[in-house]
């Protein structure tokens, strides 16, 4: 049995792509769930391919542009479990892209909520949990939009780098108490957070199990040693038709 038995997970935006890979890749580790998204059904399916008891993978409905959901998903997750070992801030926003100018309101303010505030937030929770057990790890799913600030893409960017400083701020501040924080920043994924489009590859891209694989690394990593940043790219570049 996996040394992770027992231990327990809340991965959000698991209800399909990167967070349901991830899911499926920790249930294979021995780890319990607690899987969160926004629809019932899409969660039900993660649920059921993982193969896991309802009681070891509780599946909790919340929408993370609401101020009050990541409070209400850690003491969810603690109250059923008693403990919290793992959290993965996956969840995140996009709409398509357009020029800066263009975006509206609404699109600008759930991608600054679901994006940056909620995965702070989410973190600042599942940090004060594990401080107490003395151990525990954060992984938060940025995106190399972050890294590269591409033009139409300027508040995602603003939001994905912002969560890159966070974590590397919250891992110079965690680490002492035992409690390890990184960033997997991946290049294109093929999610449904990117549209059709025929100026990309989508053979090429990234799959969420690629990025899944990642996610268990930098959770594997050995003691003394934290993996803080790993970029995780296509072997070819995917927009090669452009």
């Amino acid at each position: 049995m996996s040394t992770q038995s027992g231990r327990v997970a809340v991965i959000t935006g698991a209800g399909r792509g990167i967070g349901r890979a991830v899911a499926l890749e920790l249930a294979r580790e021995g780890y319990r769930l607690c899987l969160a998204a926004r629809t019932r059904e899409q969660l039900e399916d993660t649920r059921a391919l993982t193969a896991l008891a309802p009681k070891d993978s509780l599946i909790v409905l919340l929408d993370l542009a609401d101020t009050e959901a990541p409070a209400a998903l850690i003491e969810t997750a603690i109250a059923h479990y008693g403990q919290l070992d793992v959290l993965v801030n996956n969840a995140g926003f996009g709409p398509p892209r357009r020029a800066v100018t263009k975006v509206s309101e609404a699109d600008q303010d759930r991608m600054i909520a679901v994006n940056l505030r909620a995965p702070i937030a989410l973190t600042r929770l599942a940090a004060a949990q594990m401080l107490k057990q003395g151990t525990g790890a954060i992984v938060n799913v940025a995106s190399i939009a972050g890294l590269r600030s591409p033009a139409m893409e300027a508040i995602y960017a603003a939001t994905k780098a912002g969560l890159i400083a966070f974590t590397r701020a919250c891992f110079n501040e965690l680490r002492e108490g035992g409690v390890r924080v990184s960033v997997i920043t991946p290049g294109l994924v093929d999610t449904a957070l990117i549209p059709a489009n025929k100026h990309l590859e989508r053979s090429l891209m990234l799959s969420p199990a690629n990025v899944a694989l990642a996610i268990r690394q930098i959770l594997s990593s050995p003691p003394g040693m934290c993996p803080v940043e790993m970029v995780v790219e296509p072997d070819r570049n995917p927009e090669r038709l452009r």
